[in-house]
C-alpha cells in the first residue's frame, strides 16, 4: 500500500456464529413482548425476589391465564424459575439468562 492511501473501514470481529445469532435472536423474541418485559420488570424490583401470578394480574391488566402463558414462555427460555408451595406458584428471575443476553450485546472496549 502506497502511503498516500488510506483505507476507510476499520476491520472488524466475527461478532456472533450463526448459531449464537440464533439462540441470541430467539431470547430477544421472548423478552420482545411488553407483558413479558413488565413481568420481568416486575421480578426484578420486588425486594424478596418473587412473585405469584395472582400479584401480576392487576398491574398487568391481564387475565391469570393470560400472564401463565407469558410465564410459560419466559420459563421455557430460561429467564424465570417456579417453585409451587401449597396451591401457589411463585416465581423469580434467572439473572444468568438475563446475564447471557446482556454480554452477548455488550460493547467491546477497545484493548
Amino acid at each position: 500500500m502506497k502511503s498516500s492511501e488510506v483505507t476507510c473501514c476499520t476491520p472488524v470481529s466475527d461478532g456472533l456464529d450463526g448459531r449464537q445469532a440464533v439462540e441470541l435472536a430467539d431470547l430477544l423474541k421472548v423478552l420482545a413482548d411488553p407483558a413479558r418485559l413488565r413481568i420481568v420488570s416486575m421480578l426484578a424490583s420486588v425486594a424478596d425476589g418473587e412473585v405469584c401470578v395472582c400479584d401480576m394480574t392487576e398491574p398487568l391488566g391481564l387475565s391469570q391465564p393470560t400472564v401463565s402463558h407469558h410465564i410459560k414462555v419466559l420459563r421455557e427460555a430460561g429467564f424465570i424459575s417456579s417453585e409451587k408451595r401449597s396451591k401457589w406458584v411463585y416465581h423469580r428471575l434467572v439473572p444468568a439468562q438475563l446475564e447471557s443476553v446482556r454480554a452477548a450485546l455488550a460493547v467491546r472496549q477497545p484493548v
